[in-house]
């Protein structure tokens, strides 16, 4: 599944594999059906972890509504 089509809640929490090495074989098919991919132009390696990390953590914290977090803007003049 494509990061962006899960429902993620505050119970959730996200794991990601080594840039060189990706997730482990074994975790993946032990939790197969958790799985979700970032999708990627095909040939392309792989995305930066940090950037990908990013990416599905931006997602999963707006959907359920960037808690603790203040979404307004303020100019401080300094």
């Amino acid at each position: 599944r494509s990061y962006d089509v899960v429902e993620y809640t505050e119970d959730d929490f996200l794991v990601f594999g080594k840039e060189s090495a990706g997730i482990p074989e074994k975790l993946l098919e032990e939790h197969w059906d958790a799985c979700i991919r970032i999708p990627m132009r095909p040939g392309a390696r792989s995305l930066n972890l940090s950037s990908a990390a990013a990416i599905v953590a931006y997602e999963a914290m707006r959907q359920i509504g960037f808690p603790g977090l203040d979404s307004s803007g303020h100019w401080h003049e300094g």
